[in-house]
């Protein structure tokens, strides 16, 4: 699968989330600080939907927390603190006029 639609930068205001089904992957895309970022929307520890966690957008990145068991994920780098030790997959994003893209079949992890 090549890039695919996951949303409108309209659908946005900074703090924003969304979560869209892209093939048999639920990605979350966030908007902090004018800037997207899309991970899997599932927590790597005990498999819980990220996007209903707290999005903190005061450190130096942006993070989620699971609201299950309180492991934090950096959207920029997908890494976890613990209980999660494994990082979530992360995408990347691009913005083509409107639309929100993101490569499903290909996520990076750095």
């Amino acid at each position: 699968m090549a890039f695919v639609k996951v949303a409108t930068t309209d659908q946005f205001d900074d703090g924003d989330r969304i979560v869209a089904e892209v093939g048999d992957t639920w990605v979350a895309v966030f908007k902090v600080d004018g800037k997207y970022y899309a991970v899997e929307d599932i927590c790597t520890h005990d498999d819980g939907p990220l996007a209903e966690g707290e999005l903190h957008t005061d450190a130096p990145d942006p993070t989620i927390e699971c609201p299950r068991h309180g492991a934090i994920f950096n959207l920029r780098t997908g890494k976890p603190t613990f209980p999660a030790v494994v990082p979530v997959d992360r995408y990347e994003v691009k913005i083509d006029g409107n639309d929100i893209l993101i490569d499903p079949d290909n996520p990076i992890n750095k």
